[in-house]
Formats: C-alpha cells, structure tokens, sequence
C-alpha cells in the first residue's frame, strides 16, 4: 500500500473512531507501565502497536479488552465509555471483538473445531450442526484443510495453531480483531503468508485491526499506521513511510531507520 494511500484511508476514518482511550495509567507494584496514554484506533484501519520490551504492548491489548483493569483513565469502544456498560452490555460489546493471543492460546484438551466453537456457545444459541459449519467455514477462511478440525493443539504445527486461533477469533464475525504478536515465532515465509493472510481478511471482511507485533516486514506489509509506545505512553502515530522519514524520537528512529528497517523496506 503506498502512502499517499494509506494518508487517504486514515484522513477518512478519523470520524470513525471505535476505540478511544485517554488518559491511561496502569503500574504493577512501583513499575509505572504508563502514565497518561492517549490513543484512536479508527474504523476499518490495520493499526500496529509497537515499543521496547517493557513497554506494555500486550497489556494494553488486554486492558483494552476487559482483561486486565487499569489505575485510571477511560477507554470508549464503539462510543461507549466500558465503565458505564452492565455486565449484559459488556457480554454484547465482547461479542464484537475476537483475539488472537500469542500462540493461538488454544485449549489443549478441546479438538480445533471445539475450540472455534467456544465463542459461539457463549454468545449463541445454535444447533450443533450450525455450528460445525460454521466452524469449517471459519477453518477455510484462515487457510486450513477440513482434517485439521478434528486434530488437537499438540497436534498443530506453530503455524496452524496461529491460524486456528484466528479462526476462533472470527467465529463470531467480529468488527474488531486484536492480534499479539500474530508472526512471533513464525519462519519467514510463514510469516510473510500470515501477513498476507491478515490483510486479505480485513479488507474482504471490513475489519478493524488493532496488532501488538515487533515484526518490521508486518509494519510495512499490513500496517497503515503505527502507533509507537515509549517513555510510559505513546509517543507518536503515524504511517510506517512517516515514521520512518521523520522519527522524532531516538526508539523511532533507531527502530525505523536501523539496519534491520532499511533491510525489511527493501
């Protein structure tokens, strides 16, 4: 995707915010993860989030989701402030949303299709047959063969079990889908056919992606923007080619103007 494209498709989706969050702060014992973080994520957007180990990439990702409470601030998902919801409210709001956490985090005594199959008994009230097919189209979507549905997790190469995680974070046909680390211990060309992978569901199914990742071949093949955590809060956002020609910061720069960026743009 070129910039200019990518600078049309965040300009048109700022009005469109589904996740707003102000003012974040979150420590654990006397480690201050952050202290005032501010962060959009618009609608229908690949938004990459990145930072230096400690920096709380996946805490954020979990305290974004209900997961994980913060000390203060607010976070509003789909214009609803998440403090004000009931817990009905807060069933409904989880439905619209899948994760892949690191690994798939698949439960190992449940077969593939079991697994698929988690979210729609909480949310749904559907015959097993229903959601058998349902499931296998879910496999078919995220590049898996029918025979891997009756396999479990040990079963699964890293690969397949990141894909039927992800998997299971569409069974629900959700708006939003948070990924950590989706490449993370991948080789490089089931990485790339990952990458690719995320960018064929998200525009074929409209989707909104909000991905932890370290990855520089991800950022520059999926992203269309990037938010960047440093210093106990996000430091700046912008498109990979904008944070690469103008990093404002030594982590940026070092991270997007290093050897290892100037290898993975070529």
């Amino acid at each position: 995707m070129s910039q200019t494209m990518s600078q049309e498709i965040v300009a048109n989706r700022e009005s469109e915010t589904v996740i707003a969050v102000r003012g974040l702060a979150k420590s654990f014992g006397s480690q201050q993860i952050w202290k005032s973080l501010d962060l959009d994520v618009y609608r229908g957007e690949v938004l990459g989030v990145v930072g230096g180990s400690g920096q709380g990439k996946s805490v954020l990702l979990r305290v974004i989701t209900g997961l994980v409470k913060p000390d203060a601030g607010t976070i509003r998902i789909f214009d609803r402030d998440v403090r004000d919801l009931s817990r009905e409210e807060k069933v409904d709001m989880e439905a619209r949303w899948g994760v892949l956490f690191q690994d798939g985090a698949l439960f190992s005594s449940l077969s593939v299709l079991q697994n698929i199959q988690v979210p729609m008994r909480e949310h749904l009230d559907l015959p097993q047959s229903i959601m058998d097919d349902l499931a296998f189209l879910k496999l078919a979507m995220v590049g898996l063969r029918p025979e891997a549905a009756h396999k479990f997790p040990s079963e699964l190469s890293g690969g397949m079990r990141k894909r039927a995680g992800l998997a299971r974070a569409l069974s629900l046909d959700p708006e939003i889908v948070f990924l950590d680390e989706p490449t993370a211990g991948l080789d490089p060309i089931g990485a790339s056919e990952f990458d690719h992978l995320i960018r064929k569901l998200q525009q074929t199914l409209g989707l909104t992606v909000y991905m932890v990742t370290h990855d520089l071949d991800s950022i520059f093949t999926v992203c269309d923007r990037v938010a960047v955590l440093a210093d106990n809060m996000i430091v700046k956002t912008g498109t990979p080619e904008q944070l690469r020609r103008k990093p404002e910061h030594p982590w940026i720069e070092e991270y997007f103007c290093g050897e290892r960026a100037r290898a993975a743009k070529a």
